[in-house]
This record gives C-alpha cells, structure tokens and sequence, in this order.
C-alpha cells in the first residue's frame, strides 16, 4: 500500500515547465477576460453616441455582461468537474473570442447586449477553469502568491483597456474607435492554440475519474450525485454561501468605482484622454503591486489576514476618492489629489487574488471546478448591480452626483469584510485525490 501511495505521488506531480504552461495559461487568459469586462468602461460615451443609447441602457449592457458570467461559470465549472480543467477551458476562450468580435459588428443596442452577454459566459468560464487548474497544478505553499501573479493580470487587463481604447479614439472616428478595442478582446483564439498544444491536464482530476470508474472509490464518494446537486449539501453550502456573499461585497465596491472613473474624470471633472491613460496605468501598476504583496502575506499569515488588510486598504482609499473628488482636473494629474486617492483604493484591491485559492482549498477535486467558478461568478452577478445601480440612484434623486453615487461601494466592502471571519482559513492544505468535504 505504501508503494503504491509512493507512485500516485510521482504520477500526479508536475515538471517545472508544465507548471510554467499553466501558469501563462492562467496569467494570459485572465488578462484578456479582464480586458473585456473593463474596456467597454473606457468606451460608454462613444457607444450612446453611436448607437444612441442612453447612460442606463450602457449600465445594462455592463450588468448583463456581468451577469452572463454566472451561467457561464456556473456551466463551465461543472464541464471542469466533468470533462476536465483543460478541455473546459478551451470552449470558454472560444466563446471569449468570438463574442469579442461579434461585439464590434453590433448594430444597435440589443445586438450589442445579445454579443456581450455570449462574452460574459466566455469570461464567467475561464476564470473558474484556469484558476482552478492552477492552483492543483501550483506548490500549496506558494498557491497565494502564484494565484495573485495571476490575478495581478487584471492590472495588466486594465493597462491593455486603457491603451487600446484610448488609441483608437485618437486615430479613428468615434463609431469605429469602440468597435476596434471591443474586437482586440477576440486575441483568445491565438491562446486556445497555446493551450491545446502545451498544457497539461489536472492529474488530480484524471485519476479521480479513472479511481471513479473503475469503482475503487469510498462508498460516500461513488455514491455522489453530479457536482452541481452536491455543493448543495452540508458544510459545501456553508462555505458556498459566505464565499458569494465576500466575493460579491468586494465586486460591489469594485464596479462601483472602476466602471464609472472615466466618465467621472473626462465628464464630470475635466480631464482628459492622456490624463485618463496615464492615471489608469499608474492604477493598474499599483494595483499588480498590491495584489502580489497580499499573495504573499497570504501565504505567510493566511487567507482570511490578506484580505482583510486589503480591505481596510480599499475602504480608506474609497473615502480619499469621494474628497477629493469634489476638485476638477487642475491639468496636471500628478498633483491632483483624486489620482492619488485613486492609487490608495488600487492598492487595496488585492483580496480577488485570495479568492482562487482560498474556494478552491475548501472542496474536495470532484466538485472543486464547479464550486470555485460559481461562487466567484455569483458574487459576480451580485457586483454586476453596481453599474445599473449607480446611475439609477442619480436618476432617483437620491444623491446629487456621479461622485456620491459611486459611494455604494463602502456598503459592498464593509459587507465583504465582515463575512470573512465566517470561512475557514485553509492556508498550506494539501490536495489529495479523496479528501472529506468538511475543512
């Protein structure tokens, strides 16, 4: 017995470019799934113009993306449990990409939503199959850090939003300026040609399935219904719940901001598309740096001590935005006090790069895929109302402005705050093959 545990152990480790292939797998897809969440932020004003739709109907189009992610998270999770990490990422680049490009043939406001909505489920997907994948493949260890270094590619997203976004509307009239950045989020079909070719499946995953077929699994383990019932049951739906309502909280407060700076800063405050470019890459650099620092006080001191030090982080610099929010663009963004406040907030936002690991650590391998990608993409469906709320609290005349409103995101991140005492810390848990779903 002991000799076979010694083989399974060799079997179901990995080289160090295997663990490479993964890991720019994950880097590069979460990259462009961040590029088309974001990008369409930098484009509102360009898109109402061009199709003539209004600020709310832009909000929908953000929301129903938003929302999309969960059937797609939900369904490519469970493909992830059932099919395999890797397969199931493919199909997810694949709807990506082509909803990417469809997007930038839209023709008014319903086919630019129906386009959205197909890249939402793409988006929803990947994030759950990659994430996973990775933190299987990763030392438990470093699983933090690694898992930030990814999610870190939010930052480089952002960047890559900011600069395709801005450049088009420099070189090209405003009705092909969008059209152009939405269809640079198409760039994932050359990625599911990396993927099929270079990285491996999750060996965790393979021999789960082949132990499940052959029926040499515990009697409580071949006597499981399919993943979807089963993170359903128990301490899985415990640990379900608390992890939409934290992963929710902080999207809130994420979309509450980062949706709507650009239109603060160009509409409301003055500026313009160089300041906007270079504040947002100041952001995104700031914001990589803070999620790698939180991976690693997550892998020292624990997932639950990384996220909240984040979040205090992000609720001080929420309320430097709101006051200096109040003073218009004096034409140098450097001694603009908002650019500042806004680079306290991007500091803050390292606790989405907990979240991979800490889900993923709380489930056994057979329903681990499916778990991690819907609790992310509930959580998702709940931020996914900041941007229809935001402007629908200034179309109700509850506060006075854009600035105030963007405010809602204190409510979400106090909320993520306080429901992260309720999971249990699961830092340097090592995965097996057949574990128990208690932690």
């Amino acid at each position: 017995m002991r000799l076979r545990e010694d083989i399974m152990a060799g079997e179901l480790t990995y080289t160090p470019r295997e663990r490479k292939m993964v890991a720019w797998s994950a880097i590069l897809g979460y990259a462009f799934d961040f590029y088309n969440l974001i990008v369409i932020a930098f484009l509102m004003i360009p898109i109402q113009k061009s199709l003539n739709v209004s600020q709310s109907q832009t909000g929908l189009i953000v929301a129903g993306t938003l929302a999309a992610s969960v059937l797609g998270g939900i369904l490519f999770g469970w493909l992830g449990d059932k099919i395999g990490r890797k397969n199931a990422l493919l199909w997810t680049l694949l709807l990506l990409a082509l909803g990417s490009l469809a997007s930038a043939l839209a023709w008014d406001f319903n086919s630019l939503l129906i386009f959205r909505i197909i890249t939402g489920i793409g988006v929803g997907g990947e994030w759950g199959a990659g994430m996973v994948l990775l933190n299987e493949v990763w030392d438990n260890r470093r699983r933090g850090v690694g898992s930030a270094i990814v999610q870190a590619m939010s930052s480089a997203g952002t960047a890559m939003a900011s600069i395709a976004a801005t450049v088009a509307l420099t070189y090209f009239d405003a009705d092909t300026a969008w059209r152009v950045a939405l269809g640079v989020g198409g760039l994932p079909l050359l990625l599911m040609l990396f993927v099929r070719s270079k990285m491996p499946e999750s060996r965790l995953w393979q021999e789960f399935k082949r132990r499940e077929s052959a029926g040499e699994l515990p009697p409580e383990k071949l006597a499981q219904t399919t993943p979807i019932v089963e993170i359903f049951k128990g301490a899985s739906l415990r640990y379900l719940v608390v992890g939409v309502i934290i992963a929710g909280g902080y999207i809130i407060a994420y979309q509450s901001i980062s949706i709507f700076m650009p239109t603060l800063i160009l509409r409301d405050l003055g500026g313009n598309l160089g300041a906007l470019r270079a504040i947002t890459l100041w952001f995104a650099a700031v914001s990589a740096v803070g999620m790698i620092g939180g991976g690693y006080i997550s892998d020292a001191f624990g997932r639950r001590v990384s996220i909240i030090v984040a979040t205090l982080i992000g609720l001080a610099g929420l309320i430097a935005i709101h006051s200096t929010s109040a003073t218009r663009f004096p034409g140098d963004y450097m001694s603009w006090g908002l650019f500042w406040a806004y680079l306290l907030w991007g500091f803050g936002q390292a606790s989405i790069g907990q979240f991979g690991p800490w889900f993923a650590e709380l489930y056994p391998v057979e329903m681990r895929a499916t778990a991690t990608s819907t609790i992310f993409n509930i959580g998702r469906l709940i931020g996914s109302m900041a941007p229809y709320i935001v402007p629908a609290i200034i179309a109700a005349g509850l506060v006075g402005s854009l600035r105030d409103a963007m405010m809602l995101g204190i409510v979400g991140a106090a909320i993520s705050l306080v429901f992260t005492f309720l999971l249990p810390e699961t830092v340097g848990r090592t995965f097996a093959v057949v574990e128990k779903k208690e932690r």
